[in-house]
């Protein structure tokens, strides 16, 4: 019993509690169209209450994108993928940034979260191109 109780642990991490090989960027790409309407709803609202739990829940839709894409890029990429396509660390980069404090999370712009579903959707096609391998 003892035994069992100071036994060594270890720690592991997934984006859920069980490595489960499920991916798809459509989970990314539906929080940036949560934050592209978000952005309007707010430009057209003067309420300050609105307005502020509305920018609360962008910034938390932005960093839920950042989530969503990290996970595809450290669980799902593998080295033949970023061999046969490049590209993929740079678009990760800019999406990920595109959801960032200089990006949708820090800011009203409905133009950054065009770009931010632009980018997504560049991802999505390297993605779905490497399910079909």
């Amino acid at each position: 019993m003892f035994h069992q109780l100071f036994a060594p642990t270890i720690d592991v991490s997934a984006h859920c509690d069980l490595p489960c090989g499920v991916y798809d960027p459509a989970q990314a790409r539906i929080e940036a169209e949560s934050i592209k309407a978000i952005i309007a709803k707010v430009a057209d609202n003067d309420d300050p209450d609105f307005r502020t739990r509305a920018i609360l829940i962008k910034e938390q839709r932005s960093e839920l994108v950042k989530h969503h894409l990290w996970v595809l890029w450290t669980d799902y990429f593998k080295p033949p993928h970023f061999e046969k396509y490049p590209q993929l660390h740079t678009l990760v980069n800019e999406a990920t940034k595109l959801a960032g404090a200089s990006g949708t999370k820090g800011e009203l712009d409905a133009g950054k979260a065009d770009e931010l579903l632009a980018k997504i959707d560049e991802i999505a096609e390297i993605f779905w191109e490497t399910k079909k391998a």
